[in-house]
């Protein structure tokens, strides 16, 4: 089964666009890591303090083999709130029928 792990995460306005910045690379690096279908870590496109969470591995077992060997981000954010959530998906299809 695949894992989605999804929220968001607040911050100081100000240090938003730092924040996502300073995860370039555990992006960079998730995205190339097998098992790992996609990540996007990016700034809300509404609300100046927000940033969006995305991961999604084939397995359990991906995500946290992902996790034991994941680089730290290359700077400090202060989160106000965190609301992410890990999904285990049984089965997928297409948005729209």
């Amino acid at each position: 089964m695949t894992v989605i792990v999804a929220g968001k995460v607040f911050v100081d306005p100000e240090a938003r666009d730092r924040c996502v910045e300073a995860h370039r690379g555990i992006v960079e690096a998730a995205r190339d890591y097998p098992g790992c279908i996609d990540v996007a870590i990016s700034a809300d496109l509404v609300d100046p303090g927000r940033v969006n969470i995305f991961e999604h591995f084939e397995s359990k077992e991906a995500l946290d083999a992902w996790r034991s060997v994941a680089p730290r981000p290359t700077g400090d954010c202060e989160l106000k709130d965190v609301q992410v959530f890990k999904h285990v998906i049984a089965a997928s299809g297409p948005p729209f029928d």
